[in-house]
């Protein structure tokens, strides 16, 4: 069924000419890698100064490497590099308390480990030499220790430490050196998004600052750091004020992969027992606790309803103890507010989050003495990586035009990308409204280098993926608007029901009816493009990944596919009835379906593009599909049962398979080819230009 609306709705997409400014040129593709990846702010006890990763790739050589970085929080003085990672990679750096010392996590010995490099500069020192390797440090409050994760063998988690490392290195240097290769499962999530795991645990261990006297405080046969990123907000474990202690989020302890019952738990620095202390009796999702900096107040995130992954996140909050104990009621601070929360950070008594609003994440603030929230001090869009300190609060922000950068207030401390970005023409995205059936569909419009309204132009139609996610004005190295713009496309990226930031009833409605409401709100938004004045719509292709690589299948088997000259798939689900069995989340799949396949066996058929296979003939679109060895979110054989049907029914059709990635494609060159590759694809069946 095809919506029809009045001209006036066309009027609020502006038209405009974009003439290339002189001295500016278009994106190249490799300028992509050229770009210097910002991340991970963190700012000194006394605010002064805020430490930074910076990633520089290497196409030629098809790697990357990682330095920390120093910037002064008044952006008085230009930044410098701290550490020189020789092509390795130093990253999460976190400050001791007193200031004079920064931790960091570095590959530079050859595995993952910890690192120490004095604030003013020299030579960094390592501190931990686990042959499990080390990840995410943290310092205790009083500057003593450090926690960090580890995954370990679970049964040898309970020997003193220097026998379990011993016998966790003899185990991996056995399977390594045996020339039979089989694994074998005892039970599910044995494999997670591109990495068999098997049996092995994420434990965390504390040591003394310099490395000494190291032990695996949560030994047993669970996971004490989150498996699935849906339930980290990046620290996902804390010492407790009075430095005893750990708060952290703990993995289900049973039906992990059908359970989203995350929970926080606490243990002793001291811990041997696999035996946690559970402090949320919440049946949903806990995660991310974070200690008020006088110590009084924990809060964290939390999720309401069982089995629900998109689930709106709140922010609760309790008095506590100095040992991390529980000491009064859980309040809920954004309960009665339409929005969930991303992260959040403890500015004095107040909290600054970050939260999804209309294809925009921005920040705002929950303020002690009124209870009331508002708009921080954060005056930037595309906000992410809270850090604060001494009242500093630093983030890092990017937009559609711009790749992400470190700031405090309005001042952009960072500027790591200025010399490139002043080459080059990044035209910003307009936003578009769309009447949809029951509600509002808004939509980012990028318009091409060197646009020129009375030319017609083709259209790249980008769907995203999630389905509980969103297009917003923001950086992506994965799916980069501005890349596919610069081929000269006029970039449309729709957020159609299930997308977050509109409300949750919006978002919600994606639940169970995937080629329903979203469906319909897209082809609507095709409707509108399509009557846009410079748009040619003999030229209209459509690309997704994930979710949105289900909906170009969708496309496919419906009669809106000969609308589009061609589609282009990524790691995508076409038969809902296999995918179930073969994915690692469980609690996915069971939940949009509303049970198990026996149970809902007419759900997992109702909106299955396979079930339609016949009309990928009928239709004749030409498709690129693109799927990898290690997805097992997505797994392989769901895009070699589309490339079946497709050739076995004289389809154009082209199957392109990275065996060395997973649901994304990571590695340098090989992000290079997957451009290639769609963009020729494109090419071949709307040409780009304008005409």
């Amino acid at each position: 069924m095809h919506f029809r609306f009045a001209l006036p709705a066309l009027l609020l997409l502006t038209v405009s000419v974009s003439a290339q400014p002189p001295g500016k040129r278009a994106m190249k593709l490799d300028d992509l890698y050229a770009f210097k990846r910002v991340a991970a702010p963190q700012v000194s006890p006394d605010g002064k100064t805020v430490a930074y990763q910076v990633t520089t790739v290497d196409l030629e050589k098809n790697k990357s490497s990682t330095a920390l970085w120093l910037a002064a929080t008044d952006g008085k003085t230009p930044p410098k590099q701290l550490t020189d990672p020789k092509g390795k990679r130093d990253a999460n750096p976190r400050w001791s308390p007193d200031g004079s010392q920064i931790l960091f996590e570095s590959s530079r010995s050859g595995t993952s480990q910890l690192w120490l490099v004095d604030a003013k500069g020299g030579e960094p020192k390592q501190i931990t030499s686990i042959s499990s390797g080390a990840s995410n440090g943290i310092w205790s409050p009083d500057g003593a220790r450090v926690a960090f994760v580890s995954t370990v063998f679970p049964e040898f988690s309970e020997k003193p430490f220097a026998e379990s490392d011993k016998l966790n290195k003899q185990k991996d240097d056995e399977i390594e050196a045996s020339p039979v290769k089989a694994k074998t499962f005892t039970r599910l999530f044995f494999r997670h998004w591109d990495e068999y795991v098997g049996d092995k645990r994420q434990h965390l261990f504390v040591c003394t600052a310099d490395g000494n006297d190291c032990r695996d405080v949560t030994p047993g046969d669970r996971d004490a750091n989150p498996t699935s990123s849906t339930f980290s907000s990046g620290d996902d474990f804390t010492f407790t004020p009075d430095s005893k202690h750990l708060v952290f989020t703990a993995v289900p302890a049973e039906n992990e992969a059908w359970s989203t019952n995350y929970d926080l738990c606490r243990v002793s620095i001291t811990n041997t027992s696999p035996k946690w202390e559970t402090l949320t009796a919440n049946k949903a999702a806990d995660s991310g606790p974070k200690f008020r900096a006088d110590g009084k107040k924990l809060a964290w995130r939390a999720q309401k309803t069982p089995g629900y992954e998109a689930d709106k996140w709140d922010i609760a909050t309790v008095d506590v103890k100095p040992d991390g104990t529980l000491a009064g009621d859980i309040k809920f601070l954004n309960a009665e507010w339409d929005v969930s929360v991303n992260e959040f950070v403890w500015v004095g008594e107040g909290v600054v989050f970050t939260i999804d609003a209309k294809g925009k994440q921005l920040a705002y603030e929950w303020r002690a003495d009124s209870g009331v929230i508002g708009a921080p001090q954060v005056p930037e869009q595309g906000v992410s990586s809270l850090a604060v300190g001494g009242g500093t609060v630093a983030y890092a922000s990017a937009r559609m035009h711009r790749p992400a950068d470190v700031f405090v207030g309005e001042t952009n401390l960072s500027k790591a990308n200025a010399a490139l970005l002043s080459e080059l023409h990044l035209p910003q995205p307009e936003s578009a409204t769309v009447p949809v059936e029951g509600a509002k569909m808004q939509m980012w419009v990028l318009k091409p280098p060197g646009f020129d309204d009375k030319k017609k132009w083709p259209v790249a139609y980008l769907v995203h993926g999630g389905p509980q996610g969103a297009w917003e004005d923001a950086w992506s190295y994965r799916w980069n608007a501005q890349a596919w713009a610069a081929q000269g496309y006029v970039v449309v990226m729709p957020n159609p029901r299930g997308s977050t930031g509109f409300g949750f009833k919006f978002m919600d409605e994606i639940t169970g009816d995937w080629g329903g409401k979203c469906y319909r709100d897209l082809v609507a938004g095709l409707d509108y493009v399509e009557k846009l004045p410079y748009v040619d719509k003999d030229r209209i292709g459509s690309a997704g990944g994930s979710f949105g690589g289900y909906m170009m299948n969708w496309f496919a088997v419906n009669d809106v596919a000969k609308r589009f000259k061609c589609l282009i798939t990524h790691c995508s689900v076409w038969n809902f009835e296999s995918m179930w069995g073969t994915t690692d989340e469980l609690w996915f799949d069971e939940w949009e379906h509303g049970g198990l396949p026996w149970e809902k066996p007419g759900k997992y058929a109702e909106f299955s593009p396979h079930k339609r296979a016949g009309e990928l003939g009928k239709n004749k679109t030409p498709m690129l599909i693109i799927h990898n060895d290690l997805d097992f979110r997505c797994p392989i054989g769901q895009g070699h049962e589309l490339f079946s049907a497709l050739q076995r029914q004289a389809v154009p059709s082209r199957f392109v398979n990275f065996p060395d990635e997973g649901h994304w494609v990571l590695k340098p060159r090989n992000g290079q080819h997957w451009h290639k590759e769609v963009f020729a694809w494109m090419a071949k069946y709307a040409p780009p230009g304008g005409k």
